[in-house]
């Protein structure tokens, strides 16, 4: 009787330890952009950071553009928000999915606020980091655009409002910049953002809701 595949062997290990290496490298790239902004951090203190050799840094991210690149790119692949997806399909009131994807965003934009503002300041200067923005931005309107296609599905939108001018009014509301706008020239707490943003959704999109 012959044996399945090995997974153990020097094959495996190998694997395993690029796959470390690279979140290494990651982990490192962002903690640096965050603390020190992407054009002052050196690729040199990168691989000082990740513990590894500068030719590393580049075979594995391409450089700081890549590391950013992949950064962000990941961000919009993970599990967190396939499971975001799955909320936002299973939803059938309305109202609640409003509460849902003001609370999502404002949890995403915790997470990732630090690292974007450095995307943002960024990106006038950099072609490549402006691609990467565009990752991030693209993400967030195709979210936007099934929520308000779901919205739409259950009968939620107020009259004159279709579906792409609720995903137009959730951008406004909830992309970065509206975050940064409240959070950081406003002075507002997430909390206030979130508790506005609900408000001001439910009354701008929802049938019944607000003025005509």
């Amino acid at each position: 009787m012959t044996s399945g595949p090995r997974t153990s062997g020097p094959r495996g290990r190998r694997a395993e330890y690029a796959q470390l290496t690279r979140q290494a490298i990651l982990e490192a790239a962002r903690d640096l952009f965050v603390a020190q902004g992407y054009f002052e951090t050196r690729v040199e203190e990168i691989a000082t950071a990740a513990r590894v050799a500068p030719a590393t840094v580049y075979a594995v991210g391409g450089g700081k553009n890549g590391l950013l690149r992949t950064l962000i790119a990941d961000g919009t692949a993970g599990q967190d928000v396939a499971q975001v997806i799955a909320r936002i399909e299973a939803i059938t009131d309305p109202a609640e999915l409003i509460r849902f994807i003001a609370h999502a965003t404002r949890a995403t934009f915790e997470q990732w606020s630090a690292l974007m503002r450095q995307v943002v300041a960024a990106a006038p200067r950099e072609p490549g980091v402006r691609e990467t923005l565009d990752i991030a931005h693209d993400s967030m309107r195709g979210g936007f655009r099934l929520v308000a296609e779901r919205l739409a599905a259950l009968g939620g939108l107020r009259d004159g409002v279709d579906a792409a001018r609720a995903a137009d009014i959730l951008w406004l509301h909830l992309c970065n910049a509206a975050y940064f706008i409240r959070t950081d020239d406003l002075g507002w707490s997430l909390d206030d953002s979130e508790t506005w943003a609900t408000e001001a959704l439910t009354t701008a999109l929802l049938t019944g809701r607000g003025t005509r």
